[in-house]
């Protein structure tokens, strides 16, 4: 892996430096000082939280887990790091710096941070410093000036080759985690139990994924967020759906699949026809799409699933015009994705700031800009069973055209979700997930 990126990373670093040059220019600033950041105290208690390093941080360096360093970028001058490296017998204390990156970078190692700070350009100098605001560092207290923010938000969007390749890592583990998950719940494991394959099969614990794993077994499928985990297996597993993540380097990776088990050939076929149309969705990542239109567009599309499943009894159109297709697919149809896993910028209009509203009726979907080569979204669509979205339906008058009793049949298996990690390119779209399982 790490040939893979050795050369890739001096343009990349170029890139952020020029990104920044521009940045501190049009906010009126002398210095880019960036913060790693901190943990984040308990209330009352003398624990931290897992520390999470900043996003633009990370961006500039392979560093997850250096609480306490700082990067300053000056324009015209090496960007220098100012390394923390305590003296501290209860933790575990980052290693010295090495790797392809630190070339790159003036490197000063200190044992406290007051001697980082002091460090830092002065606070009579013009300095955007970008960091959480909590908690606050004295003497270099974030301001994350908002012209700043906005450009380099912006241009964040685009990855550059050596993100791409991290990211393309982040994939790889992921899906070699999913594969695990998949045989626990064909062992008939309890969601605790596959959650645990996932991890060992990801060699990554709780903290370091991206975001807490969706482990849900039947039902539980139709909540959208499901976060418990069952430590006994049911008494039948029909349907199984798995929403986790994988990180290399701070980049996130972010799938979702569903399963059905064996002999339940109804459910599975519905499976099949949303496999079928997210593949089609994940096609359409071009070059001046508007992902809006793309939410939109897949609506109708899994209306006609809905049709051809006999759960509805109306046209595509008025499935959507009526709102019903919003009661089965009620969150957007994916986001964007990088550093973070909703990553930032998804409804800025331009690198000057602004907003691109969501279309009405829509209040779930995380992006609203057209699709740009170097880009990257995830396309999820999905098809859920839940009861109070269905008791809503109910009582409107396009209840009549719902098969209830096809409803009730599969409103035990949960939902079903697809998720892939998708590049927008100058040509057809890399599909980053379906690359990683074929790779298996």
């Amino acid at each position: 892996m790490q040939d893979r990126l050795a050369p890739l990373y001096p343009q990349h670093l170029a890139t952020l430096r020029e990104r920044a040059d521009k940045a501190l220019a049009l906010g009126g600033f002398d210095h880019l000082v960036i913060a790693a950041g901190t943990p984040l105290r308990k209330f009352l208690d003398d624990q931290d939280y897992p520390f999470v390093a900043n996003p633009h941080f990370r961006h500039w360096l392979p560093l997850t887990d250096t609480p306490g360093s700082w990067i300053v970028h000056t324009p015209g001058r090496k960007p220098k790091l100012i390394y923390l490296q305590p003296k501290d017998y209860w933790h575990v204390v980052p290693a010295a710096p090495t790797g392809y990156w630190v070339e790159h970078f003036d490197i000063e190692i200190v044992r406290s941070a007051t001697d980082a700070v002091a460090l830092l350009p002065g606070e009579s100098t013009r300095r955007a410093i970008i960091g959480p605001e909590c908690p606050a560092v004295p003497g270099a207290e974030a301001n994350n000036p908002q012209a700043v923010m906005d450009y380099l938000h912006w241009h964040r969007s685009i990855k550059t080759p050596y993100e791409l390749e991290l990211m393309r890592e982040a994939s790889r583990i992921g899906a070699r985690a999913h594969r695990a998950a998949e045989q626990a719940f064909r062992a008939g494991e309890s969601e605790f139990g596959i959650h645990m394959a996932y991890l060992a099969a990801a060699r990554q614990v709780d903290a370091e994924l991206p975001y807490a794993s969706i482990v849900a077994l039947n039902e539980h499928g139709a909540v959208l967020h499901y976060t418990h985990f069952d430590r006994k297996a049911p008494s039948e597993s029909r349907s199984f759906l798995i929403d986790a993540g994988a990180s290399a380097a701070g980049y996130a990776s972010d799938i979702t699949r569903t399963y059905a088990a064996r002999g339940h050939e109804e459910f599975q076929a519905l499976i099949d026809s949303v496999d079928v149309a997210q593949r089609g969705f994940a096609a359409k990542v071009r070059v001046g799409q508007s992902y809006p239109e793309l939410h939109i567009h897949a609506h109708h599309v899994l209306a006609e699933v809905l049709r051809e499943h006999g759960i509805v009894r109306m046209s595509a159109e008025s499935a959507v015009a009526s709102g019903v297709t919003s009661a089965f697919f009620p969150h957007g149809l994916g986001h964007p994705i990088g550093l973070q896993v909703h990553d930032v910028a998804g409804f800025q209009a331009s690198e000057t700031g602004g907003t691109i509203a969501r279309p009405p009726g829509h209040p779930y979907l995380r992006m609203t800009r057209v699709l740009e080569p170097g880009m990257v979204v995830t396309i999820e669509p999905g098809l859920y069973f839940i009861d109070m979205l269905l008791d809503e339906l109910r009582d409107k008058p396009v209840a009549a055209d719902i098969d209830w009793t096809r409803v009730e049949r599969l409103r035990p298996y949960g939902g079903i979700r697809i998720e892939d990690d998708v590049v927008c390119t100058t040509d057809a779209p890399e599909n980053l997930t379906r690359d990683a399982f074929a790779s298996l």
